[in-house]
């Protein structure tokens, strides 16, 4: 008996150590935006070696059905830290010194102001002046005295 419960006792504590090597589905967290291991999009595959937190020592993942992703994208706009000219758009040519300059362009000037409308003539004591409201003369900490 005694031997039976040690081997399943045994075979419990091992199990959760065997258990760390296994394959991880990748699912992103939001649609669209690709999960990146190693320069490979991780999206919808299967890696396996990947123990993150887990361990303390680096393991390189074995990545199953990704996708490479190119580390220079290769998009339709121009950088100039590239060092290369652009695939298209505006060539600039730069005119000679010596050209014909064309004619100058008529002055144009144009303004806008605000003013605000003028108001009445307001005199500083009202004419006909609020009732004065007397507060009730209440102390809490001496009871009142209410006649019977």
């Amino acid at each position: 008996m005694r031997i039976g419960v040690t081997l399943a006792l045994l075979i419990a504590t091992t199990s959760s150590a065997v258990a760390n090597g296994a394959f991880e589905f990748v699912i992103p967290g939001r649609p669209g935006v690709p999960v990146i291991i190693n320069g490979i999009d991780a999206s919808y595959a299967v890696v396996e070696g990947e123990w993150g937190l887990g361990q303390g020592n680096q393991v390189q993942p074995t990545i199953y059905g990704g996708r490479y992703i190119d580390p220079v994208p290769q998009v339709g706009r121009y950088y100039p830290s590239a060092g290369r000219m652009p695939g298209y758009g505006r060539l600039e040519i730069e005119p000679p010194a010596n050209r014909r300059l064309p004619q100058p362009a008529e002055s144009y000037h144009q303004s806008w102001s605000v003013q605000s409308a003028p108001l009445p003539a307001q005199s500083n004591v009202p004419v006909n002046p609020p009732e004065i409201i007397y507060a009730p003369d209440y102390d809490r900490r001496r009871p009142r005295h209410v006649p019977h």
